[in-house]
């Protein structure tokens, strides 16, 4: 009887604390998703060197809307939307701010360059050497881009490729 009692006692005792760590580990993934950059919220403003090794400013408030486009050149759909986004450049280029980042601690540069050349891409691309900009974007799978209004607030994050026709829309929404 004494033995059932104590063995009652620490599966008891096992069990509150199954329970605690259960929701201590909720309570830090849920913190964790709150610090990602996210619509409605303030862009980090960060600093990068450019391919001429140039330091360049981006995310924050800005004179136009600014879209900071997140890819390796390993990535099929970045392949695909290259050309779409030189388009878009080139198009809005008196009111949207395309900015490419180049996430380099997961890529290649030899091959982050070789990719800017083939795709003849003439908006800003930064190097992300350290991966410091893409862990605090949270970028997890390529291309990520996010739309910033001059205010500095996202307004939009899109993982994956949109349409040029989609992407027109959205920049004639927010600037």
């Amino acid at each position: 009887m004494k033995r059932a009692w104590s063995m009652a006692v620490v599966i008891v005792i096992l069990t509150i604390l199954a329970v605690y760590q259960n929701q201590t580990l909720t309570m830090r993934s849920s913190a964790a998703a709150e610090v990602k950059p996210k619509i409605g919220y303030l862009a980090p403003s960060f600093e990068l060197p450019d391919l001429s090794d140039r330091t360049v400013r981006a995310g924050g408030a800005s004179d136009k809307l600014t879209m900071i486009n997140f890819w390796a050149s390993w990535c099929g759909p970045c392949d695909l939307e290259a050309p779409d986004l030189q388009e878009l450049h080139e198009r809005h280029a008196d009111r949207l701010l395309l900015i490419g980042v180049n996430s380099t601690k997961y890529d290649r540069e030899r091959d982050a360059r070789r990719f800017v050349e083939e795709h003849e891409l003439t908006f800003p691309i930064l190097m992300d050497r350290k991966g410091n900009v893409t862990e605090l974007y949270k970028v997890s799978q390529f291309p990520t881009t996010l739309l910033v209004d001059k205010d500095g607030v996202i307004r939009e994050r899109v993982v994956g490729v949109l349409s040029k026709t989609h992407w027109e829309a959205l920049i004639d929404k927010w600037s």
